[in-house]
């Protein structure tokens, strides 16, 4: 979701002068002055920075009367914050509440080329002035603990408005049967491979369950989807559209993609594989173990193992039970230098036979989990080398007995 650094000091002077007179309006209820009141749920399209593939939601306060016009925000990071990364990674970032005008937002869509729709939600006097009161207790307190899929930027721009109308919103809209956070997520990264190769390795099982309409309005794009069809019902029974009116306050344009790394994550694993074929034919052919070939593959996984394992840990709940630590876990650097002394020796080690079993048994869990591109090449290539590696036993075993024969006859 699109996000903003700024100084927390900065943040909190805008929203207090920003909000200084809501209070006075929700006591008075001043019809005219609400009536000029228009808030408005606004929706931005992607662009190419890597935090803005999934777009981005945000609400509007404009007045008519006394022409404040502004923008809350619940995208505000700082991405200078120590170890912001692997905090995100584990869930431990904290996302803000930002207030900044309307004229700034829009020049930042537009300078990104990213259009903006705006959803003028059909509010009454009291509905305006509930939003506009909880607008300003939020502020007092700004800092949330961020959640991408559960409690972000437009989950929590939604529940602002929704909670505080007075009749109950009906969406109108069936959810999807067959939508998961995995293939989401997918919709919106379909031309950055790499991006959504990092996804997909660390997100586990529970990103491909189904999920219901509520959890499906993480995404910016269906929440403004589900808004269009909404109506509210309100206590007499009485149905009134959600939204007014709807505009496009930014042009879109045409966006300068720029260039990625030229191979697809399912061509890396490719050549990977065809590397292991070239190593287990010049073994057959030379009757020896490349036991160094051996020891970098094991530490490489090894170290992807090690993060796949800390994702246990994390507080996304989508993460923690990931099927592929049973072929990339941390078991190969405790391994690695046993094994290439084995192969040194002429010996094959227990492990071939441990992991060739870890990765059939990862194979087969691809019913239960969507693994990310080119994982099932890379599954191919690690069983080729383990089964090579526990026949070559036999044949070097061969080659030492017909060496031994011939000694004799001698």
């Amino acid at each position: 979701m699109k996000s903003r650094s700024l100084f927390l000091q900065l943040w909190l002077a805008i929203v207090f002068t920003m909000f200084s007179a809501i209070p006075v309006m929700s006591q008075t209820k001043d019809d005219t002055i609400l009536d000029s009141l228009e808030i408005s749920l606004l929706t931005c399209d992607p662009h190419q920075e890597i935090y803005s593939l999934y777009g981005h939601t945000a609400i509007r306060c404009r007045n008519t009367l006394t022409g404040d016009d502004f923008v809350v925000n619940y995208g505000v990071f700082n991405f200078n914050q120590p170890h912001f990364v692997l905090r995100f990674v584990f869930g431990l970032t904290d996302y803000s509440m930002g207030v900044y005008s309307f004229s700034d937002f829009k020049r930042e869509y537009s300078y990104y080329k990213s259009s903006v729709t705006q959803q003028v939600l059909n509010l009454t006097p009291q509905e305006k002035a509930n939003i506009m009161h909880a607008l300003e207790q939020n502020a007092r307190q700004p800092i949330y603990r961020y959640n991408y899929f559960y409690d972000n930027c437009t989950t929590r721009a939604r529940d602002m408005l929704v909670n505080h109308l007075e009749g109950k919103v009906d969406y109108q809209t069936i959810a999807d049967s067959t939508a998961t956070f995995r293939n989401m997520i997918h919709s919106c990264n379909e031309e950055h491979p790499w991006a959504r190769f990092g996804n997909d390795m660390l997100l586990g099982v529970a990103a491909d369950r189904s999920t219901d309409l509520s959890e499906q309005q993480f995404l910016p794009v269906h929440l403004k989807d589900h808004f269009a069809h909404a109506v509210i019902i309100d206590a007499d029974g009485q149905k009134r559209p959600l939204v007014s009116r709807t505009d496009t306050v930014v042009n879109g344009g045409l966006q300068v993609v720029e260039s990625e790394f030229p191979l697809r994550p399912s061509h890396c694993f490719l050549l990977l594989l065809a590397l292991i074929c070239v190593v287990v034919l010049v073994e057959w052919k030379r009757h020896t173990t490349l036991w160094g070939f051996d020891l970098l593959l094991l530490l490489t996984a090894g170290l992807a193992g090690i993060v796949l394992t800390m994702m246990i840990f994390s507080h996304h709940p989508t993460v923690c039970f990931n099927l592929l630590i049973l072929m990339l876990n941390p078991l190969p650097l405790l391994f690695a230098v046993p094994v290439a002394r084995s192969a040194h020796k002429g010996h094959v080690h227990r492990w071939w036979y441990v992991w060739a079993a870890l990765i059939v048994m990862c194979i087969a869990g691809g019913f239960f989990q969507k693994y990310a591109e080119g994982m099932y090449i890379l599954a191919l290539s690690l069983l080729i080398r383990c089964v090579s590696n526990i026949f070559s036993k036999g044949k070097r075993n061969s080659v030492a007995n017909d060496v031994i024969v011939t000694k004799n006859r001698k």
